[in-house]
């Protein structure tokens, strides 16, 4: 059929045509933004879940129901190679300078501006080797101790304190929030401590890896009763379908029954792999409705394209010896295996092996779903080391 009509969206954070299964997300957004505006407590929440459950979108599509809340919304990605005070300052300097705009001079949107100012100087903050400036003076003595637990929740203090004399209200957007730093997670949980015993209007919503709650728990442990920790996991059977049929019956397009039960089942019903599967069947199939042998060739497009691109794009950053442990993780299946059982099967003991088990963490590519066990954080990873690293002979002799 013709691909420029094609409704699928296979890609990192692209919305798909039909969002569905997690209206429970959408509901608690809106109840956390209406309390807080009226200065009510309500806990911020961080979503946590696989690789390919959707994560970035609903973090987009919360992006834009803060705003139709009137919230300022920030949004940004964290990274492993980039501090939270690099990745956050330009964010609350264009923010403030939105305050600033919105009406007559307020005194404490110019304190907010002179503190950011004395953060920015304490921590020597560079942008692409570009000094992020404001020409302002700094208010000694506020955020320029040089440590972020200190410094972060008193800057957003008094950003959260500009805000609430402008009638505002601010949403702090954050994915991978694996990616942050022990201290900047510690930071960035005391600053919405703050923020709920002030009762200012500032809240936070982020998505991560399901290590994300242990994280949290372990930098701070009133962490939990603090945030919400919702749980995003594969669309059930039902909204599987709903997700594969409501985009292309809007085009007079349908799939056979026995089409949809094994798209169902091949991808398991994580988005991502709904859209890679929905996307190759369209562009394959002569008409409609499309049946289960497009489906089946679907599946050798889709899996030759998710090896080339969102599974290869992850092994190239590992190093021969990681490839190794996922190779032996890989060789149990899909579920979570005990730690010394991977160490067993590369012929390492467990002490040897931990060093590559933590680094992969590091990385994103696998977790600890109970103490003492490892699963991988990408749907499907296992059955794509198998297809990469086919012949494997036990103990393999490389370098870290």
């Amino acid at each position: 059929m013709d691909p420029l009509r094609n409704p699928f969206a296979p890609g990192a954070g692209s919305p798909p045509p039909e969002l569905v299964g997690r209206d429970a997300i959408f509901n608690q957004a809106n109840l956390l933004f209406a309390r807080v505006k009226m200065g009510r407590a309500e806990k911020s929440f961080i979503m946590v879940g696989l690789r390919g459950v959707g994560k970035t979108v609903l973090l987009n599509r919360l992006q834009r129901l803060a705003e139709q809340h009137d919230y300022l919304p920030i949004m940004f990605e964290a990274h492993e190679d980039k501090s939270l005070a690099a990745m956050l300052a330009p964010h609350l300097r264009k923010l403030l300078y939105v305050l600033d705009r919105e009406a007559q001079v307020s005194e404490r949107v110019r304190r907010a501006f002179r503190v950011l100012r004395s953060f920015i100087g304490s921590v020597k903050l560079k942008i692409n080797d570009i000094e992020i400036g404001l020409d302002v003076e700094p208010e000694r003595g506020s955020a320029d101790s040089g440590d972020l637990e200190v410094d972060l929740p008193e800057l957003l203090l008094v950003v959260a304190e500009a805000a609430a004399d402008r009638g505002r209200a601010i949403a702090l957007l954050i994915d991978e929030m694996q990616y942050l730093k022990p201290k900047e997670l510690s930071a960035l949980i005391m600053s919405l401590h703050l923020m709920s015993q002030k009762q200012l209007p500032l809240v936070l919503i982020g998505a991560g890896l399901p290590q994300l709650p242990a994280q949290a728990g372990a930098s701070k442990t009133y962490a939990e009763r603090l945030f919400d920790f919702p749980r995003l996991g594969p669309l059930t059977p039902a909204d599987a379908i709903h997700a594969l049929c409501d985009p292309v019956q809007a085009q007079g397009v349908a799939f056979t029954g026995d089409a949809l039960d094994e798209m169902v089942r091949i991808t398991q019903g994580y988005p991502y792999f709904l859209q890679e599967w929905g996307y190759q069947a369209w562009n394959l199939a002569p008409t409609s409705p499309i049946d289960l042998p497009v489906v089946q060739q679907a599946t050798r497009a889709s899996i030759t394209r998710l090896d080339n691109n969102f599974f290869r794009v992850r092994f190239d950053r590992l190093t021969p010896r990681e490839k190794d442990y996922l190779r032996a993780l890989a060789e149990f299946g899909a579920a979570p295996q005990r730690s010394g059982a991977i160490a067993e099967r590369m012929q390492l003991s467990v002490q040897s092996a931990a060093p590559l088990r933590n680094s992969l963490i590091k990385k994103g590519m696998i977790y600890s779903p109970e103490h003492g066990d490892t699963a991988f954080t990408v749907p499907l990873f296992d059955r794509f080391m198998l297809r990469a690293m086919p012949q494997v002979h036990w103990p393999i002799s490389h370098k870290q």
